[in-house]
């Protein structure tokens, strides 16, 4: 079996080397391998680049896991993707400064670079990867029907660090909506179930939804949400506009799984099989 690769775009700045022990701890976990990418945008700054990912690789615990880097001459938004595509990678791991940051420093593109690619970005703040891992996972169950899609990626996660699963389903007062939240926990209820994964459901208020997903990350001390990105077919208007950003720069802290909802036939849809 060929080992799982992940990919760091990396731009030097502290929050790429969060993003890069977060890629580390979860490599040594399954066995996978890390290529590391730099974007520039002229040929006379490869050799710089070349000569400061030789000192970040120099530096880190690897501890067996296989660190290669790359230096490309582009554009990062438009390369991330395709690199990814490249490599066959299972997981992109990348750095984010916050609300403030985001904005500023990568704006909407860095948010359409994630919610367009077909493979699963882990987007992190400032934070070290929690000792053990990811152990404890909250994922928010909303009605739409995509969102589905990401158990069998969180799961697979949940069964490398022996992790514990906390679902969040939106406590809804329409009968048509509350009917389907009642039929989402018991599909999570089932699939964790059948692969022996500790499972916990909370109904929380369908309004802010976003935030009270966060506050539920920090009243499990969460190390990972597992989010669907659903731009695309807001089909019940539950989910604001800036759901996904909100998350993604949530002031706990707390690292994002992104996940895209699988349209193509050939589109990665199952990680860590």
């Amino acid at each position: 079996m060929s080992k799982k690769t992940f990919i760091v775009p990396h731009d030097f700045t502290p929050v790429a080397d969060y993003a890069l022990n977060h890629a580390l701890e979860t490599a040594k976990a399954v066995g996978g391998e890390i290529e590391l990418l730099h974007v520039v945008a002229k040929d006379k700054q490869i050799a710089d680049a070349e000569a400061k990912f030789k000192e970040i690789v120099d530096k880190v615990d690897a501890d067996g896991v296989e660190i290669r880097t790359n230096v490309r001459i582009g554009n990062i938004f438009d390369d991330i993707g395709n690199f990814a595509s490249e490599k066959h990678a299972e997981l992109i791991f990348m750095g984010t400064h916050g609300a403030s940051g985001w904005q500023h420093v990568v704006g909407s593109k860095a948010l359409k670079v994630i919610t367009s690619s077909e493979v699963p970005f882990i987007v992190v703040q400032e934070k070290k990867i929690a000792e053990g891992g990811y152990d404890s996972i909250v994922v928010p169950l909303d009605l739409h029907k995509e969102t589905k899609q990401k158990l069998t990626l969180v799961a697979n996660m949940a069964n490398y660090f022996k992790s514990a699963v906390h679902v969040a389903i939106p406590d809804e007062s329409d009968e048509f909506l509350k009917n389907k939240a009642q039929a989402n926990i018991k599909f999570a209820k089932q699939f964790f179930g059948e692969r022996d994964i500790e499972l916990t459901v909370d109904l929380i208020p369908s309004s802010s939804f976003d935030k009270e997903t966060i506050k539920l990350g920090e009243k499990y001390d969460a190390d990972l949400i597992a989010i669907m990105n659903n731009q695309k077919n807001a089909l019940f208007g539950l989910l604001g506009a800036n759901y996904e950003q909100n998350m993604i720069t949530n002031d706990a802290l707390i690292p994002v799984m992104m996940v895209n909802p699988v349209t193509t036939s050939n589109a990665r849809s199952v990680l860590f099989t």
